[in-house]
């Protein structure tokens, strides 16, 4: 008797909530029938934006950036960076493509700055490449701490050599960590460049910078 009592009562629990739900649904079909055109409207919008506009947009900087590229792979930096009247460089396409020339165009242009002595101009180039590729993030930080080098300021230098060595640990922070510990020779910490120099020679032993790292600290020493 208890369970056909607790089936009557659900049933008509049950049978008011469907009529509540056919209800909202009669009165606010219009309003529902619209939102759901919305979306579908949107997504429409932006696939048709990205496959019209978007890629064809991408692809065509990636063809302008294809000899500024080869200009950087042989050194000629200044054309790499703007270009000759005939091919364009890196911060026309960057003008006139913006977003759509990809995020590596931030680190061709940086570097190609630094190169040609433009330190405050690499500077802010490089700061704008961001990338979940750890090697060339940390290459990015270090010419980011060679600019700062450029304009004396050696502070924030250390503290971007130390940021591309920390970044990912790999045979190329050795380079970064005497990067750093010739800036602390040259702040007069030598205890504290000994010891990047101690740290490149037990974690990398197979890297030049580990092989003359023994040279390095006896200088130090010696000069203490």
């Amino acid at each position: 008797m208890a369970k056909q009592a607790t089936k009557q009562h659900v049933e008509p629990t049950v049978q008011e909530a469907l009529s509540k739900s056919e209800q909202f649904l009669s009165t606010y079909k219009n309003q529902i029938f619209y939102a759901l055109g919305g979306i579908v409207l949107f997504f429409g919008i932006a696939f048709a934006y990205k496959k019209l506009y978007t890629e064809p947009k991408k692809e065509e900087a990636m063809g302008q950036m294809f000899l500024a590229e080869q200009a950087f792979r042989d050194d000629a930096f200044a054309l790499a960076l703007n270009g000759d009247g005939n091919i364009l460089g890196f911060a026309q396409v960057l003008s006139e493509y913006g977003r759509h020339a990809g995020k590596a165009i931030h680190l061709y242009k940086g570097i190609c700055h630094l190169q040609l002595g433009e330190f405050e101009e690499a500077i802010k180039a490089l700061s704008k490449y961001k990338s979940k590729d750890f090697i060339t993030q940390a290459r990015a930080y270090c010419c980011i701490g060679d600019a700062y080098v450029g304009v004396h300021n050696l502070k924030k230098a250390l503290e971007y050599y130390m940021k591309a060595a920390r970044h990912h640990d790999n045979l190329m922070a050795a380079v970064y960590l005497k990067k750093a510990a010739i800036i602390h020779e040259e702040t007069g910490a030598p205890q504290q460049a000994i010891k990047l120099y101690e740290e490149i020679k037990e974690k990398y032993p197979q890297t030049l910078e580990a092989y003359e790292a023994d040279k390095y600290i006896a200088r130090l020493q010696i000069a203490q």
